[in-house]
């Protein structure tokens, strides 16, 4: 049977995109920006920072960093930050037809 395993985002920076191939021995490569210079792996979770240590060993990588968003809090339901913020919706409340209406320029 198909076992899911718990996979785990890494950021690595290269001094050059020439390599790129080489980082798929690592993890696999989902995403990579020649402007940028950097590659997204996705590596096996329990894995994760003993690849990262091995990918900073090497030449052309210039850092790795592990992906912080499995420890973020990704639901959000209700209010985000202070519960007695002010809501957009309270300072502007749409009209009967549940928008605001736009202001008519005259042209030139």
């Amino acid at each position: 049977m198909l076992t899911v395993k718990d996979r785990q985002g890494v950021a690595v920076w290269l001094y050059s995109m020439r390599q790129v191939r080489q980082l798929r021995r690592y993890g696999t490569v989902m995403y990579t920006t020649k402007k940028l210079k950097y590659a997204l792996l996705y590596v096996d979770g329990n894995e994760a920072e003993a690849t990262v240590d091995k990918l900073k060993h090497l030449r052309f990588v210039k850092d790795a960093e592990v992906s912080h968003r499995p420890e973020l809090d990704l639901t959000f339901s209700g209010e985000l930050g202070d519960p007695n913020a002010r809501r957009y919706e309270d300072e502007f409340p749409p009209n009967e037809h549940g928008y605001e209406e736009e202001t008519q320029h005259e042209g030139r």
